[in-house]
């Protein structure tokens, strides 16, 4: 056992390392197998709308506030670090919550966070407004028990506030070979259509693979999409959403406001006439 962090199996040992391996690229799943996924391991019943209250003035599924340290180590404790993970399971994302809900056990939050950010660059957005209890929080083995299942909403929040209060920028691999002696295709021309959450995801996962010519053009005068938009600013503040857009700019991605398609003349055909080889349309 010389070597050994803990006397844990071997997948948590890995897990207690202080710099957990960071995924380059999304792990892509068909949403109808999360949807079955979801429905075989959700604890929960579903809500049926015939039965739904109105939600007009209704602000139950607000969180207050977020966890402190102490509710955070708490919460995490709890956890029973199943081997089928089935909160992973019901997760869209595939978030590895197993593993960040272990680094918070140990007080490596700046781990916690990347694990999260690694799987999600929305992980402090979705740690917000994701709704957790039809998800994750919903296949948690411990629905049943008297303390309920796991906050896994609250945690992740907590870790990704204490990495965004670090001020840390977010770097391009350094196994990467330098930027002039990459492949030609990854100095490809890529355009982006709308600055939302699925072209600030897009570009994210890009810009970690190499690629180094990426634009995102937003025909209004700020970022975030209908996360900025829509969702009020006692649930999701602006602040959050910048946070995600920041680190997105740190790996070279460039955001030009003002443009969106039928705007000043810009279509498919005048993007590819300027050179862009790839266009992305992230469209709410």
């Amino acid at each position: 056992m010389a070597g050994m962090l803990s006397k844990d199996t071997l997948d948590i040992e890995n897990i207690l390392s202080l710099n957990p391996r960071t995924s380059s690229y999304a792990t892509l799943f068909s949403t109808a197998a999360k949807k079955q996924a979801k429905k075989h391991w959700k604890r929960n019943p579903d809500k049926s709308c015939s039965t739904c209250g109105k939600l007009q003035n209704n602000f139950d599924d607000i969180k207050h506030t977020t966890l402190s340290e102490r509710g955070a180590l708490r919460e995490a404790m709890r956890c029973l670090k199943c081997a089928d993970a089935p909160c992973q399971k019901s997760c869209p994302t595939n978030l590895d919550i197993k593993s960040f809900i272990t680094s918070i056990a140990n007080k490596n939050y700046y781990g916690a966070a990347k694990t999260i950010l690694s799987d999600n660059p929305l992980g402090l957005t979705c740690g917000m407004v994701c709704p957790t209890s039809d998800l994750c929080v919903g296949g948690c083995n411990l629905y049943a028990t008297e303390e309920g299942p796991i906050n896994i909403g609250g945690l992740q929040q907590f870790a990704t506030e204490v990495f965004k209060a670090m001020n840390i920028p977010q770097i391009k691999n350094p196994s990467l070979p330098p930027h002039e002696m990459m492949p030609r295709a990854y100095h490809t021309k890529i355009a982006l259509i709308g600055a939302g959450p699925a072209s600030i995801s897009c570009a994210s996962f890009l810009a970690r693979l190499g690629y180094s010519d990426i634009t995102i053009f937003e025909k209004q005068k700020y970022t975030g999409g209908l996360s900025t938009s829509e969702i009020p600013q006692f649930r999701l503040p602006y602040d959050a959403v910048n946070f995600e857009v920041e680190l997105m700019k740190n790996l070279g991605v460039k955001v030009t406001h003002g443009k969106g398609l039928g705007i000043n003349g810009m279509t498919i055909n005048t993007l590819k006439e300027k050179g862009y080889e790839v266009v992305f349309i992230g469209i709410e």
